[in-house]
């Protein structure tokens, strides 16, 4: 099996590209994102000009992550205000760039709302831009502090959940410093298990679309000197009847107010056999992912992926006689149809806790949410 042992001795805490940042050289601002699509093989940075660049790399999932995404929608509408360009309509097209995960148009809206108030407090569109980036900024300071504390809390669970340390965590998609103004979330807190020895292993699914979990997550827990094991997401349930599993850990791209999760396609799954087998199923998650105004599970869009990345494999890396660089190796018959959903939904119940940056909410209910939302707010408003 594709195995990595832990490198002893060595300090986890290493560098790498950031995976967002804001510059301003000479010809005028510009948004650089490390392109994900690009990793493991390659660290190659995209830089984004205009709000349409930044929409494309959305979609194309070269910027990716719930958290991540409301910071670069806070960035992408103090780019285009920077560079003049309408704000409005900038905010419309990135809000809209991917339908299921609501941070990105909470980031966008908190940029465009400050944007908005010193427009009607000062009338100079300088300033106006100004205050938007400083909005970007503070919500990527505040994801930053937020990963930190999740990851706290995440640990304190799992000890409580599990004495005596020696943890056996799997994972789903990507949850680390890619998706993060920090350390992310679900990875995390397998990070701090690994720093405060009470990690064993971390089980990472391979994950559609385009093997997140295969290509980030085991890129990052590489770079993190962690032990993990590579699987594909249907082995996961031989290692659940094998007694391997001691803990799952995941994150959201949106949880309805009734506690329904939406996360990468294969967690609900991942949700059943732990339940199955009794094992404790939790989701990490910064209670902007937390959408009261989505009542439930039924009400949450799920994104629709193109086929072409079920019916094709692509290595943009490896040349392929007789196609396209860049293109796809077809693995399917020509014309074949594919049902390719970006995410699914776990209902409530199967989810045993949901730990944010303002607490642990254990059983998942409504109520629950609903009141660890309102102590939130002060802290959590723009």
């Amino acid at each position: 099996m594709a195995d990595q042992h832990a490198q002893s001795g060595e300090d986890s805490r290493q560098t790498q590209l950031p995976a967002i940042r804001w510059e301003e050289p000479p010809e005028g601002p510009v948004l650089v994102l490390l392109d994900q699509t690009r990793l493991p093989a390659e660290e190659v940075e995209l830089v984004c000009t205009d709000a349409p660049a930044l929409v494309e790399a959305i979609r194309s999932l070269a910027v990716r992550g719930a958290p991540l995404l409301g910071i670069a929608g806070a960035y992408g509408v103090a780019l285009a205000a920077a560079r003049g360009f309408d704000v409005d309509d900038a905010a419309a097209a990135l809000a809209g760039a991917r339908p299921t995960a609501v941070n990105l148009s909470v980031g966008v809206r908190r940029a465009q709302t400050a944007y908005k108030a010193e427009c009607a407090r000062s009338g100079e569109g300088e300033r106006a831009a100004a205050a938007a980036l400083a909005a970007a900024r503070q919500l990527h300071q505040e994801d930053a502090e937020a990963s930190a504390r999740m990851a706290e809390r995440g640990l304190a669970l799992l000890d409580e959940l599990l004495p005596g340390g020696g943890h056996r965590i799997l994972t789903h998609c990507n949850t680390g410093a890619l998706v993060s103004g920090g350390e992310g979330t679900a990875f995390a807190v397998a990070l701090a298990a690994q720093r405060a020895g009470r990690l064993r292993r971390l089980w990472v699914d391979e994950t559609r679309p385009l093997l997140q979990g295969a290509r980030l997550t085991a890129y990052e827990a590489a770079r993190s000197g962690m032990a993990y094991t590579l699987l594909t997401d249907n082995a996961a349930g031989s290692l659940f009847a094998a007694g391997e599993v001691d803990a799952v850990l995941i994150g959201a791209d949106r949880i309805a107010a009734d506690g329904s999760v939406a996360n990468k396609v294969g967690s609900y799954p991942l949700a059943v056999l732990a339940r199955y087998h009794h094992v404790p199923f939790i989701v990490v998650a910064p209670v902007t992912t937390v959408d009261p105004d989505t009542p439930d599970g039924a009400s949450i869009e799920v994104e629709q992926r193109p086929g072409h990345e079920v019916t094709e494999i692509v290595a943009p890396q490896v040349p392929v006689v007789g196609v396209e660089a860049g293109g796809g190796v077809p693995v399917a018959p020509l014309g074949t149809q594919a049902y390719n959903p970006a995410f699914d939904v776990t209902p409530p119940e199967l989810v045993t806790a949901i730990v944010t940056e303002e607490g642990t909410v254990s059983p998942v209910t409504a109520e629950a949410l609903a009141q660890l939302c309102a102590r939130s707010r002060p802290v959590t408003a723009s």
